[in-house]
């Protein structure tokens, strides 16, 4: 194949943000199509307000990918509330800083999810963490991420004010016209649209006004309230999917298959950081699945789509609650109905491009067996592509050998012996599952700890257990060090990676080995 054939155009960004927009639907507890309605309510009130070419540009992103950063430190905070999709869902509708109302919300989810606890008391811990490290660290993220998908620095800069308030009472703390006009717009817009879908125009229009000079910016209030009909017409009718593709400012960028590659890579870390047992499962699926596909023969175009499967085959599992994926013991019929979910989230999340459709036809499937015993479609040997094979076969090695909330991770040896056994039970492929094994056996972790943003190897070992959610007790128990010196590690590790939260901390290991 020749390097223009590798290197040649193959996907428009904006499908697969669009696309990547379902997946933070999902996880901030909204229909899906929720950002990409955002998105048009954002371009339109941009342009009606003025913004410039750039502006609207990073506008149209934004409104899409506001919430990218938004799956990190999840675990936690549903292991104090319980549902975090659900609070996220009722917490889109209240005022932030309407702190009675607020309050009242986190006091009511904290009962449901920990009946035995003074909610009061539990409100009051998790407070100051919100402020310090878990609003900010999505703020983080969303740049880290936002830099690897390739946007430029003006869009950097406005994903890290996602939670600015035009009265300087957010996160972080910037007021007025110092916030990006983008962010501006894709705030509003966004509260339109959840008034809007709530109970109608009027209700979107009462919101803004209530909100003018606190949430929001009092000139774009009056734009909107001036000109509301025309900027929500045919929200609820039109094809949301080609609108946006439509819609999008300036000339459509096109990815080649490097970035493509480098884009699914960068979603999959946005998937896997949903939970600590998952942390950097999918990029494990992916190398392994194209591993195995070159042992097996497969021509190269399947090599490929397997990788960008393996990368992407996990990212409807932000559509469930991270609280379900850290629960220690059995889950109930109903959370095991929730987990089966979690491929059709991924085909839904993929399906509206024909590029990624094909990529997701494949993700979908990995939970699936030969003999029909898989889900979510329980489809049998004759539906399953030799590529859909290597993809089960692998994510089911993969997850045996790593840790999770009921159990530990599974020594190689054993999870090879699971294999075989469901290999001559006829659930996986006994061919394609010595391949796996065969790539399996060789595979290998390098970590260069004393070169990687010059971490040393203690440092490292507590950047581990950090992005694992550990405490700091927990860190000084587990490494038989002080409290201390752990507070000393982290504000190291900290300072070397520039960042200020576990968040990005975590993203950075992820991004380069480092939990091995």
């Amino acid at each position: 194949m020749s390097n223009a054939s590798v290197h040649s155009a193959t996907l428009r960004l904006a499908e697969l943000m669009a696309a990547l927009s379902i997946a933070t639907d999902l996880g901030m507890g909204q229909p899906m199509e929720f950002a990409m309605t955002t998105c048009i309510v954002a371009v339109r009130l941009g342009e009606a307000a003025g913004l410039n070419d750039a502006e609207l540009h990073d506008t149209y992103y934004e409104a899409l990918l506001r919430y990218i950063g938004c799956n990190a430190d999840t675990h936690w905070a549903a292991s104090l509330i319980g549902d975090e999709l659900a609070l996220r869902a009722d917490f889109a509708k209240l005022d932030s800083a309407d702190h009675v109302r607020v309050l009242e919300m986190m006091l009511r989810h904290i009962r449901q999810a920990n009946p035995n606890a003074d909610p009061l008391q539990v409100a009051q811990a998790m407070l100051p963490q919100l402020a310090t490290s878990f609003f900010p660290g999505h703020c983080e993220v969303a740049q880290r991420l936002a830099i690897r998908l390739g946007f430029p620095e003006s869009f950097t800069h406005t994903i890290g004010q996602v939670y600015a308030r035009w009265d300087g009472k957010g996160i972080p703390a910037l007021a007025g016209e110092v916030i990006s006009p983008a962010m501006l717009v894709v705030a509003l817009a966004q509260d339109i649209v959840t008034f809007h879908r709530l109970a109608g125009v009027e209700a979107a229009i009462t919101m803004a006004q209530q909100r003018s000079g606190g949430a929001h910016s009092p000139k774009l209030v009056e734009v909107f309230c001036a000109q509301a009909t025309q900027l929500l017409a045919g929200l609820d009718t039109e094809p949301t999917w080609s609108a946006v593709l439509a819609l999008e400012p300036g000339t459509p960028r096109m990815l080649d298959e490097a970035e493509f590659d480098q884009a699914c890579e960068a979603i999959a870390d946005y998937t896997d950081i949903k939970s600590p047992y998952f942390l950097n499962h999918s990029r494990h699926v992916s190398e392994l699945a194209a591993r195995a596909a070159t042992q097996c023969g497969l021509p190269m175009s399947d090599v490929r789509l397997i990788r960008r499967a393996g990368y992407l085959h996990d990212i409807g599992k932000v559509g469930i609650s991270a609280g379900i994926w850290g629960k220690a013991g059995a889950l109930s019929d109903r959370e095991w109905e929730k987990v089966r979910l979690h491929p059709y989230y991924t085909e839904r999340v993929l399906a509206h491009s024909p590029e990624l459709a094909r990529i997701g036809a494949v993700a979908a499937l990995h939970h699936e067996r030969l003999d029909g015993s898989g889900y979510f479609r329980g489809v049998t040997a004759s539906n399953l592509s030799p590529v859909a094979r290597i993809l089960a076969a692998t994510n089911a090695y993969c997850a045996l050998t790593e840790l999770r909330s009921h159990r530990s991770g599974h020594p190689p040896e054993l999870a090879a012996e699971d294999l075989k056994r469901q290999a001559k039970a006829g659930r996986l492929d006994g061919d394609i599952v010595y391949a796996v094994l065969a790539v399996a056996g060789h595979r290998t972790v390098s970590i260069k700890k004393e070169i990687v943003a010059g971490l040393s190897e203690r440092e490292v070992e507590v950047l581990r257990l950090l992005a694992r959610s550990y405490t700091m007790k927990q860190i000084a128990a587990e490494l038989v060090i002080s409290f201390k010196t752990v507070d000393r590690h982290i504000q190291n590790i900290y300072t070397k990676l520039n960042i200020s939260t576990r968040a990005a901390a975590t993203l950075f290991a992820m991004e380069n080995s480092l939990l091995a």
